[in-house]
């Protein structure tokens, strides 16, 4: 979640994915995606990687080892999809006003998108160092059992950097906005934001919140973030809900999980 001090107050940055995706098509999610392979812990990757490194981030995460990974993936997929770096360069953070700059970095991201370029490669192509300490952990969602695509996801929180304008790729996403968390919840309450159960839980917590400041101490404060695992109960005439962790008939439900294929 990327979340700025805008002229109504917080924001948070948000994509719409493409109606044509197979994973949730039409939503407005969170810039974010899988582990990929290059995002994996190596002594090159820990060197770039300011104010975290694998011990601490795998304790944070409740892992024995490849806990930074998760932290390297979050600033990977918003630099991919949101066009937004989480690093520093010159102990200065990345600004990319400079159109020559801008333009530089978009091809960057293409590359790395496409797998031609790694992520290390190009701070080692630029001399940066990414701005892990700048990310926060909130919260831990698995899909529910029961459809075959199902999902481990690890959400955390930042600060969007000033010198930098997140936009949407035109594949994956189509459309982005800043958004407070209020209007978002008040257009999915109508139908015209539409997000799924994760997107909304975690919106929930910073409705009410005046700044990034006060996000980033609540973040703070966080610990023994528990997995949240919601259960899929299939009424008789084939409709679906959603019941949460402690919520009746929640034990029950992921006892008994649905058949595949019958929440599609």
């Amino acid at each position: 979640m990327l979340v700025r001090d805008g002229d109504d107050g917080l924001e948070t940055f948000m994509l719409r994915r493409n109606p044509k995706s197979e994973f949730v098509p039409g939503q407005f999610v969170f810039p974010g995606g899988t582990l990929d392979v290059n995002d994996q812990v190596s002594e090159e990757l820990e060197l770039i990687s300011v104010g975290l490194d694998d011990t601490k981030a795998s304790k944070r995460l409740g892992v024995e080892t490849g806990g930074l990974a998760y932290w390297v993936a979050a600033v990977r997929e918003c630099f991919e999809e949101a066009g937004t770096l989480l690093a520093g360069i010159d102990g200065e953070e990345l600004a990319l006003t400079d159109p020559k700059v801008h333009d530089r970095f978009q091809t960057h991201r293409e590359a790395i998108y496409s797998g031609e370029l790694t992520i290390v490669e190009m701070c080692r192509i630029e001399g940066l160092l990414l701005n892990l300490d700048g990310l926060r952990y909130v919260s831990h969602w698995i899909t529910p059992i029961g459809p075959p695509k199902r999902f481990d996801t690890r959400f955390f929180v930042a600060r969007s950097p000033e010198g930098q304008r997140p936009a949407h790729d035109g594949g994956e996403t189509v459309e982005s906005c800043w958004i407070t968390p209020e209007e978002a919840m008040e257009l999915h309450e109508v139908g015209k934001f539409e997000m799924i159960i994760p997107t909304v839980a975690n919106l929930e917590p910073l409705v009410g919140m005046g700044s990034v400041d006060e996000v980033m101490n609540w973040a703070d404060e966080l610990s023994d973030i528990p997995e949240i695992l919601p259960a899929i109960v299939v009424a008789s005439d084939g409709s679906p809900s959603v019941l949460m962790p402690g919520e009746a008939g929640y034990e029950n439900a992921l006892s008994q999980p649905p058949p595949h294929g019958s929440t599609q």
